[in-house]
């Protein structure tokens, strides 16, 4: 994995990881709304597997928010 996907896989776990929380979801929880394997999002927010598009938006449609507001990362990508 090069730098700039392992920074953007990192960033997306971390904002999952945000989002849940701040929902008060489980990782468990979220995972059986999403109808995956009850590990899975705690995969995700470790950077341990690739998330698909597929999931993405799916876990953006249960939260509600904006693509540009998701990708709106807090650590800038140094190229």
């Amino acid at each position: 994995m090069s730098s700039f996907e392992e920074y953007y896989y990192k960033n997306i776990g971390k904002k999952i990881r945000l989002l849940r929380q701040k929902a008060n979801y489980t990782q468990e929880q979220l995972s059986e709304l999403l109808g995956l394997n009850e590990k899975y999002i705690g995969h995700i927010e470790r950077c341990e597997r690739l998330i698909s598009n597929k999931v993405l938006t799916r876990i953006l449609k249960i939260f509600r928010i904006q693509p540009k507001d998701f990708f709106d990362f807090s650590e800038e990508y140094k190229f």
